[in-house]
C-alpha cells in the first residue's frame, strides 16, 4: 500500500530534514547587468531571505566560490547572512569550493562552521589595490593633459600624471584602516580556533589542509556528505535560485532595457569580465 506521505513534499515532512542551499559564486563587485551578474548585497540578499524563510529548517548551507572583490559589498553579505542567522535562529554552514579567499573568506566567515575540499584555497587576508600609469604613453603620443580641480586632493593618484608619494601615502591609510576591519572580523568570527602565526594576517593564502590546520576552516568535507553525517541519509537539499521574470530568464539585480544601455551593459560586462579574470588568475584558477 502507497503511504500518503510520499505525495507530501520533504520539506513537510517531519521524518525529513531539509536543508536550504544558496551557491554564491563569482567575483565580488557592486552593480551588475542582465549580462553577467556579480556577488553584492542587493543580488545576495534576496536568495537569502528566502533560504533563511524556511521555519523548519535547523540550518542554511552556503556553497560559496569567490576570490574577493568590493570589501564593502563582501561585509555587508557578511552582516546579512549573520543577522538573519541571528534572527531566524538558525546554523550557518558553509561549503568552499574552488577559491574563498580576500573578501570570499570574508563572507566565509559568516559562517558558524566552514568546510573545504582539501584543494580549496582560504585565505588571503589582505587588501590590493592596482592600476596603470600612463605617462609615458601621453608624452609618446603627443597629449596634453589638462586637470581643474576645487580641492588640492581631488586628482590623487591620476595615472596620467606622475605618481606623488603623498598619493601612494594617502592611499596606504585606507588601506590599513580596510584590513584592520578584515582582521577584526576574522578574529571576531573565529576566535580561539585561529592559530598563532605569523602569516595569517600578511594576504597569504593556504590549501584546506592547511587552512584547517591554521583555523581557517573547520574541516575537510562536501556538502552532501557533511549534512548526511549531521542529519541523516533522509537529508533533503533544497536548491534556492534566483526568480524568473515572465519569460523564464532570470530577474537580473539591473533592468537594461533600450538598445543603447543594452549596448553599454555589453561594454561594461567585458570590462568586468576582465576584472573577474584578474581575481581568479591571481590564485591559479
Amino acid at each position: 500500500m502507497i503511504s500518503l506521505k510520499s505525495f507530501v513534499p520533504a520539506r513537510f515532512r517531519k521524518d525529513v530534514t531539509t536543508i536550504p542551499v544558496v551557491r554564491l559564486h563569482g567575483a565580488i563587485m557592486a552593480g551588475g547587468n542582465q549580462f553577467r551578474q556579480n556577488l553584492n548585497i542587493a543580488t545576495v540578499a534576496p536568495l537569502l531571505a528566502r533560504a533563511f524563510a524556511d521555519k523548519q529548517a535547523p540550518a542554511v548551507a552556503i556553497m560559496l566560490n569567490s576570490p574577493g572583490g568590493s570589501p564593502v559589498q563582501s561585509r555587508l553579505i557578511y552582516k546579512r547572512i549573520r543577522d538573519l542567522a541571528v534572527e531566524k535562529n538558525k546554523k550557518v554552514l558553509i561549503f568552499v569550493e574552488d577559491v574563498a579567499a580576500s573578501g570570499g573568506y570574508m563572507i566565509a566567515c559568516a559562517g558558524d562552521e566552514i568546510f573545504a575540499d582539501p584543494s580549496s584555497v582560504v585565505g588571503s587576508i589582505g587588501v590590493i589595490s592596482a592600476g596603470f600609469g600612463f605617462t609615458g604613453l601621453i608624452d609618446k603620443i603627443g597629449v596634453e593633459r589638462r586637470v581643474y580641480t576645487a580641492g588640492q586632493n581631488k586628482s590623487l593618484l591620476d595615472p596620467f600624471q606622475p605618481e606623488k608619494p603623498e598619493d601612494v601615502a594617502r592611499l596606504k591609510e585606507l588601506q590599513l584602516e580596510i584590513h584592520k576591519v578584515f582582521i577584526d572580523l576574522v578574529k571576531e568570527s573565529r576566535g580561539a580556533r585561529l592559530k598563532d602565526d605569523p602569516e595569517l594576517f600578511t594576504g597569504q593564502f593556504w590549501t584546506g589542509i592547511r587552512g584547517k590546520e591554521l583555523g581557517l576552516v573547520d574541516d575537510l568535507g562536501d556538502l552532501r556528505a557533511t549534512l548526511q553525517a549531521r542529519y541523516g541519509d533522509k537529508v533533503k537539499m533544497r536548491l534556492i535560485t534566483a526568480q524568473r521574470g515572465l519569460f523564464g530568464r532570470r530577474v537580473p539585480g539591473v533592468n537594461v532595457g533600450l538598445l543603447g544601455g543594452a549596448l553599454a551593459g555589453i561594454g561594461e560586462a567585458g570590462l568586468n569580465a576582465l576584472d573577474e579574470r584578474g581575481l581568479w588568475a591571481r590564485y591559479g584558477l
